[in-house]
């Protein structure tokens, strides 16, 4: 994984690229990760290559190759999964977990509504992915600002760290 470029971002935001990084390299099987806002936008990804190979016609592994195809599905989710907890009157939506024959994706509440979504190979072991999941998601929770947000957002436009493999 090659470490983004954070020159220019808050100690909260560099800290949250690093906890990214080191999720998906400390993770067997992780193959893409994306933390999204609210209102369903990325606002850090680890997958910069697949948007590229995507344009360059070459196949990726993923979701369409673009983490913002990702934050797309991780978005409807995570609205779907909240439309059928409070129709259950359940309470609110820890994480959700969608096992296919190929990968599987996992998706958590972080904090206000911003989602942590991971697609894993096959081969991954969930109950671990879902573990480390909740270990970012405890220690990023609290830093997830609207602030920091915003930050993450305009530096994912601009092109300078948004993504974080």
């Amino acid at each position: 994984m090659t470490a983004p470029s954070t020159f220019g971002l808050s100690r909260e935001a560099r800290n949250l690229h690093w906890l990214l990084t080191n999720l998906v390299e400390e993770v067997p099987g992780i193959q893409s990760v994306a933390v999204v806002s609210s209102d369903g936008l990325l606002l850090l990804s680890s997958d910069p290559g697949h948007a590229e190979q995507s344009r360059q016609g070459r196949p990726a592994k993923g979701p369409r190759g673009s983490s913002a195809d990702l934050a797309t599905i991780v978005s409807g989710i995570g609205s779907l999964t909240v439309g059928a907890a409070k129709l259950m009157a359940f309470g609110g939506v820890k994480h959700t977990m969608v096992a296919m024959e190929e990968g599987s994706l996992f998706v958590m509440s972080i904090s206000d509504g911003s989602l942590l979504g991971v697609h894993g190979s096959a081969e991954c072991d969930m109950s671990v992915v879902a573990y480390h999941m909740a270990l970012f998601v405890g220690r990023a929770g609290h830093v997830l600002t609207p602030e920091l947000r915003s930050e993450l957002r305009k530096s994912l436009e601009s092109g300078s760290a948004g993504s974080t493999r």
